[in-house]
């Protein structure tokens, strides 16, 4: 655990030297999400995971009022700074969006970024991607109007629309609950998003080698905001055949195999460009 002057953020560490992989989760969710892959990347590598504002033990920050993810990043930047080094930085979902945001401030140094479907429909809006634009905001609308209107399920309709129909109800029982219980927190994740704004000339900005990862059979928005990600950060892309959004958990042999590619690739090149930087 971080004890910041504005609130406790999640901190915790695995594995043993080498390379440290900064690993952060998504929306409703905690750092124990990430054991399946941490699990099967094997050894010679230090893990640390976080949660995001309002889940596990990090300390809201947002407002309805400030829902900028400026708040997202400093409590990751805080993270990678107790790191003590330049790191692997990985964020899934709403991990990923604030991994983005923390590499476009560069106020910490980064070896490799990785993104793994990030919720990113501003890019569509700024491509004229507008059919894709306008299936999130729907979806996001009519999950506002059923929460607020006391639908205590409210956020079946956000899992469903990126894990698939009946993904929600697949879940085990305690895993619901924590999505119902934080559903609040999710709504202030989705302003956050939407308020993000994400431009071609922004994101070409990005130098750190970077690879973008979506599921093959997810949402066909979903899809594309990351195809679009990564084309304006000339990055490594890769669809993963059979996966959908929560491929963390459905197929981490593959989500690992393809982190465990880009980190090996441009590990060496990378600590050695940083070291010479700070010096």
């Amino acid at each position: 655990m971080i004890e910041d002057r504005r609130g406790c953020i999640d901190y915790d560490e695995s594995g043993e030297g080498g390379p440290t992989v900064v690993l952060v989760p998504g929306s409703c969710s905690t750092g124990s999400a990430w054991r399946p892959i941490i699990s099967r990347w094997g050894s010679g590598l230090r893990f640390v995971t976080t949660s995001l504002l309002g889940y596990g033990g990090t300390d809201e920050r947002r407002t309805d009022l400030d829902a900028d993810i400026s708040h997202e990043a400093e409590v990751l930047e805080a993270v990678i700074r107790r790191a003590a080094c330049p790191v692997h930085l990985v964020g899934h979902s709403f991990g990923g969006l604030t991994a983005l945001a923390v590499a476009l401030r560069n106020k910490v140094p980064l070896l490799t970024l990785s993104i793994l479907e990030a919720p990113a429909p501003e890019i569509l809006r700024q491509m004229g991607e507008h059919s894709h634009y306008n299936a999130f905001r729907e979806m996001s609308a009519a999950y506002f109007h059923a929460f607020h209107t006391g639908n205590r399920e409210a956020i079946r309709q956000m899992i469903d629309f990126y894990g698939g129909e009946g993904t929600f109800a697949s879940w085990p029982r305690r895993v619901r609950d924590y999505a119902v219980e934080t559903t609040a927190v999710n709504l202030l994740d989705w302003t956050c998003a939407y308020d993000f704004s994400l431009t071609p000339a922004c994101l070409a900005r990005i130098l750190v080698p970077t690879l973008v990862l979506w599921g093959g059979e997810s949402h066909p928005a979903i899809k594309r905001a990351n195809q679009l990600l990564g084309q304006c950060m000339n990055a490594s892309t890769v669809s993963l055949e059979g996966a959908a959004h929560f491929m963390i958990s459905t197929h981490a042999e593959e989500v690992t195999r393809e982190l465990a590619r880009h980190v090996t690739r441009s590990h060496f090149t990378r600590a050695s460009e940083v070291s010479t930087a700070a010096t």
